[in-house]
């Protein structure tokens, strides 16, 4: 789950904050048109009740007084506020234009909803009348030349448990002035032959003049105040202008608003081959018809820059015949010129596009400009938070990989990765520059945490507002496939997180289908209430054929246009309509009908891409995901609480058995769990074992030295299991810091530094090795596998067809005497020291020590990545000196020996070269077809010295020394 960045406080909170924040403020979220003032109709109520102020015209440098009676608050939280006698105070803000964000400035030190405001604190008149005095600018911390055109208002209890609805003052020029008291909206929405009622105030005595459309209509002189009736007219889809003007001696002002009476939309069909969303001419880049989904509704306007965002009558959409749809096309467009747009909903309600591929954020834009240069200015006209941008004519992005082999789902090594956290610069133009780093480690799938537009700039991703839009905090759209197209140029697949169990209130949907503080029960979309728990904003309705049919065009979307290889969906356990409540086990029991609605996505997405990758963060009943295991998806398999516990030195047989990461051990018939010891939402390994670590005397894994070669033993018994794994940013590098740093999901320090640590470079380098045995040694892939995990030393065999791998580990605080008892006789081969031993050898293993070991001799890596050894070996030897049928020439050597071998034996023979303190120089193994063997040896780049020539087949060993001159 996510973080947001919220638009009136640009505050960041966690996920229990936010629960929190939308339990008292959700109505806050009502930014749209409602928020801003913009439409309303004749018979809206006004604050006038609520709230008034003394003087009656406010202004920025004077002191004014506000009192709020709080009887007439709508907001059925304000009950709580009823009949006290203390602990009040006002939360506000004050923005720069009437239409714009009313919290752009705020007092200093206000920050905290839930506690007292001391500035804030208001005075009782008694009958649950409160009072506050300030001077705007002083109170507010703006600038002497910047303007205040109103405040924003609210009323709470100190713990902000009660609170008022959201209340606006407007905020006048020291000069003559008209207010229109009612209507108080700018735009109304009205029936015909009905009369709007109008009452005028003006700051000074004053001629007072009401014309519509030109046409003088009521006046009055020497007066203050105007109070009269507009006639609405007959005539449907038509748009009245209403201007009072104020005349003095020496000066004149004005108010005005707009009638628009109720239309009736033209009935036509969409045409053939367009879809809902913005749709381009393939022929003329100086039109484009929008569609939009939006079943009982009764009207819509597309406004505009075209239109100065003003609904006009020629901006009206036709209605399709079933009245699901709304449509209009737009001519006189400029080729590659982008167009500022929303839907103008019933007159209530202005949104963006759904399928917009880009959007304009009033409150959230200004930061990015490093990030997103040339970036059009938000629209000062339109309104609420949102404008969807289209622009014809545009270039395609230029593939250079036009189709990718993507990696064997079996075989996937995963780096999940959160841009904003990964480079200092939060662009995807610098996280390409880090991919030869990925690749060198050996990573062939980069998991983007979600990039679509979420709320804010600064988040997690998984409160998203526009699933077509990449988020521009992190660079354009076309930075974005320039990435992916990297990384298939690298062999590295891309998935996307994809956040479709749930939406933020930004959505059009959600916006479009509204009720007070939640959906509407007539939303096509969603659930008024999530049916599962851990639902942070909005749950969509998997069921319903709207939300169906919006996913599938999501889905697709991605994999088509930016060429993403797969999804992991994130909390796929809440695609349903079974109400568990707040009942966890009840909801992660099998699910029927959950089963169905993800074989129909499966199915759905394999129909336009027959190898996406389909990956869910599910942790249901293991029958459930085996079932769809076996359909073919892939599943999240989170392992980190048994991996740490392994890691600290806690070794129960219960917290620190991880082999459910085993897929075999479920019972499942594939590989199909992504098995992770880390992720964005679980603690951080390192951490904990430095923080919470056991110890036993001297042995101590809190001690950081000791605690990297512990997370050594863990990837060893981590990444060596067959199936996908899944690696959190920098996990690799042994990251320290915890996940609630800086709050759950708030920015966490970036640590390339690590890179110059000597012991954390050691880390590394054993994780790109025992990544290039899973990747490139069939035994690290096989079927045939035994896990034993719920002991002290725990290890892994592997039996592949051409060779037999064993991993193990004492993951325990004090020394362990093990018999190695490994499966096939004869000589092993320790990976990372290259020392042979015997396959009946008994050793004594160390705190953290762990071996792999191979039936065949592959190339060592360099000496010191672990910091034990293990006793050369001591094979059974057939023959040593002397050996007649096996002879060294010439020994003495000062370069090359041959050696040669007289037998019966016929196969593969290993020769290696070894100095006298046991490390293997030199090896070969070599095809005896004959009875006459002759190899030749070069000790060349060898000291001086005495070294033993090893010599290895299915029957035994023969060991001979050579003098090196």
């Amino acid at each position: 789950m996510g973080l947001i960045l919220l638009p009136e406080f640009r505050c960041i909170f966690d996920v229990a904050e936010l629960i929190n924040f939308m339990t008292h403020h959700v109505y806050r979220f009502l930014c749209g048109l409602l928020l801003f003032g913009f439409v309303g109709s004749p018979t809206a109520a006004t604050f006038a009740q609520l709230v008034t102020t003394d003087p009656a015209f406010p202004t920025a440098d004077t002191e004014v007084t506000i009192v709020v009676d709080l009887k007439q608050a709508k907001d059925g939280r304000a009950a709580g506020l009823l009949g006290k006698k203390d602990d009040v105070y006002l939360w506000s803000g004050a923005g720069q234009t009437e239409t714009g964000n009313a919290f752009e400035f705020t007092p200093a030190n206000q920050t905290n909803f839930n506690a007292p405001f001391e500035p804030g604190k208001m005075t009782a008149l008694g009958n649950d009348r409160w009072q506050i005095k300030l001077v705007p600018r002083t109170y507010y911390r703006v600038p002497a030349n910047t303007p205040i055109r109103r405040l924003g208002l609210v009323v709470k209890s100190g713990d902000g448990k009660a609170q008022s609805e959201d209340f606006f003052v407007r905020i006048y020029d020291a000069k003559l002035t008209v207010s229109l008291a009612r209507p108080t909206a700018k735009l109304l929405f009205v029936e015909t032959n009905t009369n709007v009622p109008v009452r005028a105030n003006v700051s000074a005595k004053s001629t007072l003049t009401l014309r519509v459309d030109g046409v003088v209509s009521a006046s009055a002189t020497n007066a203050d105040s105007l109070v009269t009736n507009v006639p609405t007219g007959s005539a449907t889809n038509t748009l009245r202008k209403v201007v009072v003007t104020a005349q003095t001696a020496s000066e004149v002002a004005s108010d005005s608003f707009l009638l628009y009476v109720k239309p009736t939309p033209l009935v036509a069909n969409v045409p053939t081959g367009l879809r809902d969303g913005i749709n381009y001419s393939p022929t003329d880049p100086t039109s484009a018809t929008l569609v939009l989904f939006a079943p009982l509704k009764q009207y819509v306007n597309v406004i505009s820059e075209q239109n100065d965002w003003t609904p006009v009558p020629s901006s009206l959409m036709n209605r399709t015949p079933d009245g699901s749809r709304y449509w209009l096309e737009l001519k006189g467009l400029t080729a590659g010129q982008e167009l500022a747009f929303q839907y103008l909903i019933d007159g209530q309600v202005a949104t963006g596009d759904p399928y917009s591929d880009k959007i304009l954020d009033r409150n959230n834009d200004s930061f990015l400009t490093s990030t997103y240069s040339g970036l059009k200015p938000f629209p000062t006209k339109a309104n609420g938070q949102i404008v969807s941008l289209l622009q014809t004519g545009q270039t395609p992005y230029p593939w250079k990989v036009a189709s990718f082999t993507r990696p064997d789902a079996k075989n996937m090594v995963v780096y999940e990765l959160l841009v904003r956290d990964f480079v200092s610069t939060r662009q995807y133009k610098t996280v390409i520059d880090s991919l030869p780093y990925l690749k060198r480690l050996g990573v062939n799938a980069i998991e983007l945490m979600p990039i679509m537009e979420f709320s804010g700039n600064d988040s997690w991703g998984y409160n998203p507002i526009y699933y077509f839009a990449p988020d521009k905090a992190y660079g354009t759209k076309n930075d974005l496939k320039a990435f992916v197209d990297k990384c298939h140029e690298n062999g590295i697949a891309v998935i996307l997180d994809m956040v479709l169990n749930q939406a933020d209130y930004e959505f059009p949907y959600v916006k479009m289908y509204w009720n007070g503080d939640k959906p509407s029960a007539d939303s096509p979309f969603f659930n008024q209430q999530a049916t599962h728990p851990f639902s942070v904003f909005f749950d969509f309705n998997h069921e319903s054929p709207a939300t169906q049919a919006f996913v599938q065009r999501v889905n697709q979307y991605w994999l088509q246009e930016y060429k993403f290889d797969g999804f992991r969906f994130d909390l796929s356990k809440g695609f349903t309509q079974k109400n568990s409540g707040g009942d966890v086990n009840a909801w992660s029991a099998y699910d029927a009908s959950r089963v169905a609605i993800w074989k129909r996505i499966y199915n759905e997405i394999r129909a336009y891409d027959k190898s996406a990758y389909v990956l869910l963060e599910h942790f249901a009943d293991n029958t459930e995901e085996k079932e769809l295991a076996d359909y073919g998806m892939l599943f999240w398999g989170n392992h980190n609480y048994n991996y740490r516990f392994a890691a600290k030195g806690v070794v129960n047989g219960r917290d620190d058995n991880f082999d459910w990461i085993s897929y075999k051990l479920r019972g499942w018939n594939n590989p199909n769990i992504v098995g992770y010891m880390e992720s964005h939402d679980e603690e951080r390994l390192l951490f904990d074992v430095q923080r919470n670590g056991s110890a036993n005397g001297s042995y101590n894994t809190k001690d950081p030295a000791t605690a990297l070669e512990r997370a050594k033993l863990a990837a060893a018994l981590f990444l060596s299991v067959p199936g996908p794994k899944l690696i959190w940013q920098f996990g690799e590098l042994g990251y320290d810091v915890s996940i609630e740093e800086n709050g759950r999901t708030g920015a966490k320090p970036i640590r390339w530094e690590y890179l110059r640590d000597a012991n954390r470079a050691k880390l590394l380098r054993v994780y790109q090795e025992l990544i290039r045995l899973k990747m490139n040694v069939p035994a690290f892939q096989t079927t045939n596998y035994n896990f034993v995990a719920n002991t002290p030393v725990k290890s892994l065999t592997l039996t592949g067809t051409d060779q037999k791998a064993v991993v193990m580990g004492n993951f325990d605080l004090q020394d362990n005497v093990v018999a190695l008892n490994l499966p096939q006789a004869g000589l092993w081969y320790d990976y990372f020291t290259g020392r042979a031993v015997r396959s009946d050898t008994t050793i004594s293993m160390k705190p953290g020590q762990w071996h792999v070991f191979t039936t065949n001799r592959l190339p060592t890596p360099e000496a010191g990545l672990v910091p034990w050894s293990l006793a050369p070996a001591a094979p059974p030897i057939l023959a040593t000196e002397p050996q007649p049928a096996l002879t060294i020439s010439p020994n003495p050597t000062a370069d090359l020996a041959t050696l040669s071998w007289e037998s019966t034996y016929r196969g593969p023979i290993t020769v290696s070269v070894s100095n006298l303190a046991g490390r293997v120089v030199q090896t070969a193994v070599v095809e005896k077809t004959a009875q006459t063997l002759r190899h030749t040896i070069s000790l060349r780049s060898q000291p001086t010295g005495l070294f033993l020539i090893t010599v290895q087949t299915s029957e035994g060993v023969t060991v001979k020394k050579v003098l090196k001159e």
